[in-house]
Parts: structure tokens; C-alpha cells; sequence
């Protein structure tokens, strides 16, 4: 014998169960450096300062190309 189900799951038992499997959007902060927004707990992408300090260098990009 398998695992069968005895009952019929009814709509809302399922969507109750499945309510905690949705999405969310990250958290977003504006960088205290360039004022963009930017994830929290992360480096901002554009000007590489994280807590008031620079931890990564940018460097830039050259239109030129």
C-alpha cells in the first residue's frame, strides 16, 4: 500500500498551507554615500561603501567604447 490520502484536501487547506510559499521583495535602503537605493546588510553597487566605510573600490566606466 502507498501513502494515499483517506479525504480530499479541500481549497482553503491547501491555500492555507501554501500561503507561506509566496515571495517577498527584498528589503531596500537608501546608501547613507550616493543617497540610491540599495539592499540592506549589503554593499551598494554603485559607490562600494558599506557602513560609512569604502570596502570596495569602483572603478569607472569608460564611455568611450
Amino acid at each position: 500500500m502507498g501513502a494515499a490520502p483517506k479525504t480530499k484536501v479541500s481549497r482553503h487547506r491547501r491555500g492555507n498551507r501554501r500561503q507561506n510559499q509566496r515571495l517577498t521583495a527584498p528589503t531596500l535602503v537608501l546608501c547613507n554615500n550616493c543617497g540610491l537605493l540599495m539592499r540592506a546588510h549589503h554593499v551598494c553597487k554603485s559607490c562600494g561603501f558599506y557602513r560609512q566605510r569604502q570596502v570596495v573600490v569602483m572603478v569607472a566606466k569608460n564611455a568611450e567604447a
